[in-house]
């Protein structure tokens, strides 16, 4: 059984920005800029990553999820660049789960959100062993900032906070399935 969101409100955000409110197309640049400069600056952490882009340079990746849209490009460096709307794309890929709730549990059970995939089977293979194996050391580039002791200090509370909310969101999942297996005329036991 799906769990319903406890945070209707972006549901209905998001419904509403499908239904016609659209963000001006300087701001969709602007995060899409951004996006390149955060994943292009892990892709630097991994140099195993830039040499399978290295391969595929020149390919294009469009990435959809509801009507959000980004198109990539490898380039030769073994980076990443926003390609030109409009042209061939090499691989499709599309997340098929439309609730922003149900991406936000399965990100946080480490789990891949469920993506249809269209396109060349190679550059499909690359950007998986990329999803599967490049990971931003958050921690790293803090320490950069504020030094190696905070920066673990604040990795440690992250990481803490992260499983407290993994433990609650399987709890709910867990009471919200027992729930809908129990039939509502049975008598419950008392906790």
């Amino acid at each position: 059984m799906a769990t319903q969101s406890p945070f209707p409100f972006l549901d209905d955000l998001l419904g509403k920005l499908q239904a016609g409110l659209q963000p001006p197309p300087w701001a969709v640049e602007e995060m899409h800029q951004r996006m390149v400069l955060l994943i292009n600056h892990v892709l630097q952490q991994e140099p195993e990553a830039q040499a399978r882009l290295v391969r595929q340079s020149g390919r294009v990746l469009q990435a959809r999820w509801r009507m959000f849209t980004i198109r990539l490009a490898a380039t030769p460096a073994g980076l990443l660049e926003l390609a030109p709307e409009g042209g061939q794309t090499d691989l499709n890929l599309t997340v098929t789960e439309e609730s922003p709730w149900q991406l936000a549990q399965a990100a946080l059970r480490g789990d891949k959100p469920p993506v249809r995939i269209e396109g060349d089977v190679q550059f499909a293979a690359e950007i998986n062993w990329l999803a599967d194996h490049v990971r931003w050391d958050l921690e790293e580039d803090l320490s950069r900032l504020i030094g190696d002791a905070p920066a673990h200090a604040l990795g440690q509370a992250a990481r803490g906070m992260a499983q407290a909310l993994r433990s609650f969101i399987g709890r709910r999942t867990r009471d919200a399935q027992d729930t809908a297996s129990t039939p509502s005329d049975a008598p419950r036991a008392a906790p």
